[in-house]
């Protein structure tokens, strides 16, 4: 079990995030849902360790247990090839078989040796999911990996995915504006409502039975 503690955030005396303490069972996946602005990214950010919350709390996962992909990654300077072996450990930095078999994974392969920083949105998505995949890890935290991708690399991506995690046994957390990616992707879901966590259950409960006000509200204006 993942246990979580409860985690706040607050900006002057705004508060963006208020989270109870959550228990993540290894192996599932969680879908984050909520409107802009609900406290997505927050909380993923202050899991991966890369934003402070109000309280001091201890690193939630060693390093190499834990993968984070950010809503707007990062190309580097350097080939996509290279970019994808920046994953790898010190000692193996050079190696290109798995960096490549990852770039494969989800459609880059042929990009290899293109400039990480002159791709498109959704080629750098794509790119920076293959950093992901380049090593078993036992959670992964994903911020809106599709966003930037068109319909085949969206499909390419949720399919690296699925056998990633298949392979792995690995747990995710992801936030995603899809329902209907949600539906095909993750066991469970929590909707947040300006940074307070409003529901959560089996992601087909949720959007067939909707218990919350705001959740009601929030599937009236999408389409599974």
């Amino acid at each position: 079990m993942i246990q979580l503690p409860s985690i706040t955030k607050t900006y002057g005396e705004r508060r963006v995030l208020s989270m109870p303490a959550l228990n993540l069972e290894p192996g599932k996946s969680y879908a984050l849902v909520g409107a802009n602005g609900s406290g997505k990214s927050t909380f993923l950010r202050i899991l991966a360790g890369v934003l402070a919350p109000d309280a001091p709390m201890k690193p939630l996962f060693t390093e190499g247990q834990m993968a984070y992909l950010p809503q707007h990654p990062y190309g580097f300077q350097m080939s996509v090839l290279k970019n994808v072996q920046l994953a790898l450990p010190e000692d193996r930095k050079k190696e290109e078989a798995p960096a490549l078999e990852a770039l494969k994974k989800v459609g880059m392969e042929s990009f290899a040796q293109s400039m990480g920083s002159r791709l498109s949105g959704g080629e750098t998505q794509r790119m920076a999911f293959a950093r992901v995949l380049v090593m078993p890890h036992k959670v992964l935290l994903l911020d809106e990996p599709t966003s930037a991708a068109d319909i085949a690399g969206n499909d390419r991506i949720e399919k690296a995915l699925m056998d990633y995690r298949k392979e792995t046994g690995c747990t995710v957390v992801m936030s995603t504006h899809s329902l209907a990616q949600a539906a095909r992707l993750c066991d469970v879901m929590l909707f947040m409502h300006k940074g307070d966590l409003t529901e959560m259950g089996p992601t087909a409960q949720l959007l067939d039975a909707p218990k919350s006000e705001p959740l009601k509200e929030f599937l009236a204006h999408w389409r599974v």
